[in-house]
C-alpha cells in the first residue's frame, strides 16, 4: 500500500525472514544489552538523541557504533525510535518496531525496551535449548557414520586382502562386509556427495514449498521425545510473545498475526491463523487452538481462563514459564536417554563388523586344531 501510494510498482515480490535481533558483526546478546541501557536512560529522563549519544561513546563494537550512528541520524532527522528502528529490519523485526511503537504512543517506551530485553533474553535461552536438543542427536549419529565409514573403507580392505591370501571360503556376514566396503571404495563419491546434496535438498525444499513443510513440520511434532520438546518449545514461545504484546497494549489480531510467524512450524502456525479468524469474528482465542489438539490440552486451559477474567498477560506469563522449564528438564532427559541408546547401536555396529572380520579367524583356527 505504501509504495502504490508513492507511485512505485513492484518488480519482485519475496517473503524474507528476519531475526528479532542480531546481524553481521553484531550478537544478540550485544543488542539486548543495549535496549536495557536505552531502557534505563530513557527513564531516567535523558533525551533520546542523548541516549544515543552516550550508545555510541559506550561501545567498544565498530559494527554496533555504526548501527547506533545509523539510527542517531535518523533520529535527528525528526523521525520516532521505531520510526528510525524500522529502517533497519535486519536487526530489529515487525514485532519489535510494533511494541516500540506502542510503547511511544502510550507514554511508556522504558517499560516496553525492558519488557523486550527480558522477552528476548528468555527466548534466546529457549531457543537455544530447543536447538541443543536437535543438535546432541544429530553430531551423535554423525560421529557414528563417520566412524563406519572409516572403518569400511580403511580397516575392512586390510583384513579383505589378507582373508584373499588364504583362498578359503569366506563366512556369509564377513563376505556382505567386503562387498559393501568394496563398493563404498568404488563409490567413495557417492558416500561424500549423496548426504551433502540431500541435505541441501531438504533445506531448499523446506523453503521453498509449503506443502513440504507442513508435511515435514508435523511429523517433527511426532517424533519421540524430540516431537515434545519442538511442541513445548512452540507453546512457550507463543505465551511469552503474547504475553509481551498484551503487555505493550497491541490489538490482539495483530499480535496473533505476528504470533503465527513466530512459531516456528507450520501446524502450530496454521492453527494461530485459524484462531485469529476466530477472534475477528468474535470468538476467542483459546476456541480454535483447543479445537485443533494442537496446543497441549493445559496451555490452552489456561489461556481460556486468561481470557476470562481479562488477564491474558498474566496467564500466557506464566503458562511460557512453565513450559519453559518443561523445555530445560526434557533436553535434560533427552541427553540422559540417548547416551545409552547411541552406546548400544554403535556398539552393535562395531561388534558386527570385528565378528565379521575375526569369524574366518576363528574358522581357520578350528580347521587347523581339527587337522592336529
Amino acid at each position: 500500500a505504501q509504495l502504490r501510494r508513492a507511485g512505485l510498482q513492484p518488480i519482485v515480490v519475496a517473503k524474507v525472514r528476519q531475526p528479532l535481533f542480531g546481524g553481521e558483526g553484531i550478537k544478540e546478546a550485544n543488542l539486548v544489552v543495549m535496549v536495557r541501557q536505552l531502557s534505563t536512560m530513557i527513564n531516567a529522563g535523558v533525551p533520546m538523541v542523548q541516549s544515543f549519544e552516550l550508545l555510541i561513546s559506550a561501545s567498544s563494537q565498530p559494527a554496533m557504533r555504526k548501527l547506533l550512528s545509523k539510527i542517531l541520524r535518523n533520529l535527528n532527522e525528526g523521525e520516532s525510535l521505531s520510526q528510525a528502528l524500522a529502517h533497519y529490519p535486519k536487526y530489529f523485526d515487525r514485532l519489535f518496531i510494533s511494541l516500540v511503537a506502542a510503547g511511544e504512543q502510550g507514554g511508556i517506551l522504558d517499560t516496553i525496551l525492558l519488557r523486550l530485553a527480558d522477552y528476548r533474553e528468555k527466548s534466546l535461552a529457549l531457543n537455544k535449548k530447543v536447538k541443543s536438543a536437535m543438535f546432541y542427536p544429530a553430531a551423535i549419529i554423525s560421529v557414528m557414520v563417520v566412524v563406519v565409514v572409516i572403518l569400511m573403507i580403511f580397516v575392512i580392505p586390510v583384513f579383505a586382502k589378507l582373508f584373499s591370501s588364504f583362498g578359503a571360503t569366506l563366512p556369509l556376514l564377513t563376505q556382505v562386509v567386503i562387498n559393501i566396503s568394496d563398493w563404498m571404495r568404488g563409490h567413495w563419491y557417492m558416500v561424500v556427495l549423496i548426504p551433502i546434496v540431500l541435505v541441501f535438498a531438504f533445506r531448499y525444499a523446506y523453503r521453498r514449498s509449503d506443502e513440504f513443510k507442513v508435511v515435514v513440520d508435523r511429523y517433527a511434532l511426532k517424533i519421540p521425545v524430540i516431537g515434545d520438546i519442538l511442541l513445548k518449545g512452540a507453546v512457550a514461545r507463543f505465551n511469552r510473545t503474547l504475553s509481551t504484546m498484551q503487555a505493550a497494549g497491541v490489538p490482539i489480531l495483530e499480535a496473533l498475526d505476528t504470533l503465527s510467524r513466530v512459531s516456528g512450524n507450520a501446524i502450530i502456525e496454521k492453527s494461530i491463523l485459524r484462531s485469529r479468524a476466530d477472534v475477528a469474528a468474535g470468538g476467542r482465542i483459546s476456541t480454535k487452538l483447543k479445537e485443533d489438539g494442537v496446543f497441549p490440552l493445559m496451555a490452552t486451559q489456561m489461556l481460556a481462563i486468561g481470557e476470562e477474567t481479562g488477564a491474558i498477560e498474566v496467564m500466557s506469563g506464566k503458562v511460557a514459564d512453565f513450559y519453559e522449564n518443561e523445555v530445560n528438564e526434557a533436553v535434560s532427559r533427552l541427553t540422559t536417554l540417548m547416551e545409552p541408546m547411541i552406546m548400544v547401536v554403535l556398539g552393535i555396529i562395531v561388534g558386527t563388523l570385528v565378528v565379521a572380520m575375526y569369524l574366518p579367524i576363528f574358522k581357520m583356527g578350528a580347521v587347523v586344531t581339527h587337522g592336529g
